[in-house]
């Protein structure tokens, strides 16, 4: 067991929002850090597991590449990430640089992340190629998944990270708070995130940055930095900050496990997630978009958890 990471999760272990029966199985769900999307979804999850008959707190960390091999190795029963970081961390590719995680299993997808480049509204960027010779947030020491996040972003218009001036920070949230103080022109983040709402309102208004190109070849190109990449629609007014209708970087997201995990209690993870959608909706608005129908989408190179799998035949989810 990391015993850092360990100790990381239990100093920030907090309960979740809904009360649940003591007599209840307990189980955690590692998130990001507050102000995050995970750590929102990782809420709502919660709240609806409770709803459900299990014990669940939230246990955040900086980021899923922290709490990651601690899942695999069964120290907690559940987290919340992006499909494309799971199945990199199973296969030890990309940052994890060989280190693999054998034994994670993916419980259910959830509703796809949502991703924008924001920037204050009264700016004169209106697109991704006006960043050029600006500074943007970098690095991301902390949260391994955000520089190919943003490489596909500005490859979309032409663009690598060494066209724009690099600020780094450690964390989306640092990033944003960067952004917050002056620091930079725009950040990275998920629609819906309660640190976007909080920036809108800090600086009286975003706005969201869609992609610049959203044909085939663009795509592509996004897809050589993120794979599960894809492109989706807005609507005028949907979120904070989509000031038009744009499109946007998507991918998928799941709830994931140990293959040592009890059966009965990613059943009862999935039973849960499926028949209170809407605490889930109550909990975090933006998880409305959340469709119990698609919860076994195609989980990649990943193997869903027999506990899952037993529900998903139960109420004929192919």
């Amino acid at each position: 067991m990391n015993r850092i990471i360990a100790a990381g999760l239990a100093a920030f272990s907090i309960s979740a929002a809904a009360a649940a029966p003591a007599s209840a199985q307990s189980v955690g769900i590692a998130t990001s850090n507050p102000g995050s999307l995970f750590h929102n979804i990782g809420t709502a999850v919660a709240n609806a597991a409770n709803a459900g008959g299990l014990n669940t707190t939230i246990q955040p960390a900086t980021s899923p590449n922290q709490f990651i091999p601690f899942i695999d190795q069964g120290g907690i029963e559940f987290g919340v990430a992006n499909l494309q970081e799971v199945n990199y961390a199973i296969t030890g590719e990309a940052w994890w640089g060989g280190r693999t995680n054998p034994n994670l299993r993916v419980v259910a997808h959830l509703q796809p992340l949502i991703e924008a480049i924001f920037v204050r509204a009264d700016s004169d960027i209106m697109k991704v190629s006006d960043l050029r010779g600006q500074a943007m947030t970098d690095g991301y020491t902390a949260q391994n998944t955000i520089l190919p996040q943003l490489s596909a972003f500005y490859a979309t218009a032409g663009m690598t990270r060494d066209d724009v001036e690099q600020v780094s920070v450690a964390s989306v949230v640092a990033g944003a708070d960067a952004f917050m103080a002056g620091d930079t022109v725009g950040f990275i983040f998920a629609h819906g995130a309660g640190k976007v709402r909080e920036a809108d309102a800090a600086v009286g208004g975003l706005r969201a940055l869609g992609v610049e190109d959203d044909s085939d070849a663009a795509l592509a190109a996004a897809r050589e930095h993120w794979p599960t990449a894809f492109f989706m629609t807005l609507p005028e007014g949907a979120m904070p900050g989509v000031l038009e209708e744009a499109t946007y970087i998507a991918f998928p997201q799941v709830i994931f496990t140990h293959a040592n995990a009890s059966d009965d209690d990613v059943y009862a993870m999935a039973k849960a997630m499926y028949e209170n959608a809407a605490v889930m909706g109550e909990t975090f608005p933006p998880m409305r978009a959340f469709r119990p129908e698609n919860m076994r989408g195609d989980p990649g190179i990943a193997e869903f958890h027999p506990g899952a799998l037993r529900f998903f035949e139960e109420v004929g989810l192919k």
